[in-house]
């Protein structure tokens, strides 16, 4: 399978230009809720509540927009079931999945150098 790449304007894709497209992507999903919601969901389908009771301290406003983000990003799946109350639950696309990837690959910096990001705190703090 290939991936379709963006064939626009170069300055689209250049993340060092404020007006670009990329710029534009990088800002919305660079942020905390938006990556905790993507390694949340991961390779599983959560409802809405099921990921607001595992994402600890997130709003229900903050999670209502950066799912509808994800959303319009293409890197998220809505799925409305009609039942009373309605059902709606929200999976990763391959676009999200792809992304996955490289969340998963920053916390696992995380946790390599979680001590040594502690110690240089402690240390600039004196």
């Amino acid at each position: 399978m290939v991936t379709k790449q963006y064939s626009g304007s170069p300055h689209d894709a250049d993340l060092r230009r404020a007006d670009s497209l990329a710029r534009e992507i990088f800002s919305d999903v660079a942020n905390k809720w938006a990556l905790l919601i993507i390694e949340t969901l991961g390779e599983r389908t959560l409802r809405f509540s099921e990921l607001r009771n595992e994402i600890e301290g997130i709003s229900h406003k903050m999670l209502t927009q950066n799912l509808r983000m994800l959303e319009r990003n293409g890197l998220a799946g809505r799925t409305v079931h009609p039942t009373v109350p309605p059902r709606v639950e929200y999976t990763l696309t391959e676009a999200g999945r792809a992304l996955q990837a490289t969340v998963d690959g920053m916390c696992d910096w995380t946790h390599r150098y979680l001590g040594h990001i502690e110690a240089s705190r402690r240390t600039f703090g004196t």
